[in-house]
């Protein structure tokens, strides 16, 4: 007798469904796993063994067990495959019907006790159980919030071994989990809000054009002006993401093992920091088997650089195709994933290099040869592709000391939610997959972005005395669509250039 049970593997995002077939024969005993198995497939011999053993039924000690995992011909890796591996030792000895099980997938890893051990994935197994009209998954309880998520599909979540077949003998004795209140969960709460920052207008006004038209901003000011604070405080105005945006996002966190416990889903725009040190596979992605990278895990949310010029070359030339396309793929010898990377570069940076150490007490008024030196340590393209560059100047000493409160941060983010609601009305119709302004090909730039005679001139004019590139001269036109959605406006008007290409009058080329 043959058993088979279905389960899947994960390589990136991909699925591909797993037929694990087990059988027995004479010969000398022990387990024999083909199917292209890697090191830790390999290893569940030994788990799988104990488990069964801790969880009081019989191992078949005397036969020879022999497990496909089917096709033979894509790699499996990890221990996701521990308990369909299992079941099907079971279920061959007690010589149940395969039929009881062909709706189900099976996925988790098994410690020695018996107990089932979270796994990476879980809410990639439920849609693609859900997309290929499988009745049910089994899981192990604490992935059980992940799984939630998605409707129209049957979850069974145990704690170890003996559930599973205490289910698998008895399925009237266990219910489905019940999914939880996804929309409780989606309330946020925000450490930093603009009302504590004092002063600071112009990097206010950039951060919200920022934040409801997707754009990429550098800032550019003295230490203790302010910037961290300012992109600290950015996500408590973005805009709550789409249904379809945590389910994209979640997939990322799911593939990469990083929803615990303690999560469900990620509500939450990321908000990424890395250190200045990171490695370019730290800031893409990559590894033996392709895990996302930092760009990745801030898709629909916001990567943030501090002390740009500090990092690695190398590694920040890794932004400029991800910030053009969206994705990255990722190869290496043994696979190629591609994994989205929509994100929205924040950026900041100091003056020169040792401003802090000026003599002068403004810090920021360095000499062309210093600006010139420090600037050099960022390509060119890399600060095309960002949208928005803005100079922030040190707060004067009545700003600090002043009692004015400034605008919260709930009424700047209706203002966005207002704008971006415009932009997902505008984009509803499209066969894309475009949430907001910053996010248009020339395309629905020439569609949307449209300008009158004056405007024209205005921009001509620009482009020639401030020596725009193509791509400079379209991002402007993509801020001025956003400025006018703030304004709730149907056409970019005069005005709305004029403030556009206000944030992009720092000339790096002549430093």
């Amino acid at each position: 007798m043959i058993s088979k049970i279905n389960s899947i593997v994960l390589n990136g995002l991909e699925i591909t469904q797993t037929e694990v077939e087990v059988g027995f024969s004479k010969g000398i005993p022990g387990i024999t796993i083909v199917g292209l198995p890697d090191n830790a497939v390999k290893e569940s011999r030994e788990r799988i063994k104990f488990a069964i053993k801790n969880s009081g039924f019989e191992y078949p000690r005397k036969q020879k067990i022999v497990i496909n995992l089917s096709p033979a011909d894509i790699r499996k890796e990890g221990s996701s495959l521990d308990l369909p591996i299992a079941a099907g030792i079971l279920i061959n000895k007690l010589s149940l019907a395969e039929e009881l099980f062909k709706d189900f997938l099976f996925y988790g890893e098994l410690n020695l006790n018996g107990e089932l051990n979270p796994v990476k994935g879980v809410l990639n197994l439920a849609i693609f159980a859900k997309q290929n009209n499988f009745k049910a998954i089994i899981i192990p309880f604490e992935n059980r919030k992940e799984a939630s998520f998605v409707k129209g599909i049957d979850v069974f979540a145990f704690r170890n071994l003996n559930e599973v077949f205490t289910f698998i003998l008895s399925p009237d004795t266990h219910a489905p989990s019940i999914p939880e209140n996804n929309e409780i969960l989606k309330k946020e709460n925000h450490t930093h809000n603009f009302s504590e920052i004092k002063g600071q207008y112009i990097a206010k006004r950039a951060m919200e054009i920022s934040a409801a038209g997707f754009h990429n901003l550098l800032m550019i000011g003295p230490p203790g002006s302010g910037k961290s604070m300012l992109s600290k405080a950015l996500p408590s105005i973005l805009p709550n993401m789409t249904d379809n945006e945590i389910l994209e996002t979640s997939l990322i966190y799911s593939s990469a093992g990083l929803l615990n416990r303690n999560k469900n889903l990620i509500y939450a725009r990321p908000f990424r920091s890395p250190h200045h040190t990171i490695s370019d596979v730290g800031i893409s992605g990559g590894g033996k088997y392709p895990m996302p990278g930092e760009i990745s895990l801030a898709h629909n949310g916001v990567l943030f650089l501090d002390e740009l010029p500090y990092f690695k070359k190398s590694a920040l030339e890794v932004l400029r195709q991800p910030l053009e396309d969206g994705q990255i793929t990722i190869s290496r010898s043994l696979s190629s994933q591609t994994y989205p990377a929509k994100f929205m570069l924040i950026a900041a940076m100091n003056p020169c290099e040792d401003s802090i150490g000026l003599k002068d007490p403004n810090f920021n008024r360095c000499s062309e040869t210093q600006k010139r030196n420090y600037y050099s340590k960022i390509s060119g393209p890399l600060l095309d592709r960002i949208d928005i560059q803005i100079e922030i100047k040190k707060l004067k000493i009545d700003e600090i000391t002043s009692d004015t409160k400034a605008e919260c941060s709930i009424i700047i983010k209706n203002r966005v939610i207002k704008a971006r609601n415009i932009q997902l009305k505008r984009f509803k119709n499209l066969e894309l997959n475009v949430y907001a302004n910053a996010q248009m090909s020339n395309k629905e730039i020439k569609i949307f972005c449209k300008l009158n005679d004056e405007s024209e001139n205005i921009m001509k004019i620009a482009t020639e005395k401030m020596n725009l590139s193509t791509r400079s001269y379209f991002k402007i036109l993509k801020i001025a669509r956003t400025i006018a959605d703030l304004d709730n406006s149907k056409s970019i008007k005069t005005v709305h250039i004029q403030e556009a290409l206000q944030y992009r009058t720092l000339n790096f080329a002549n430093l």
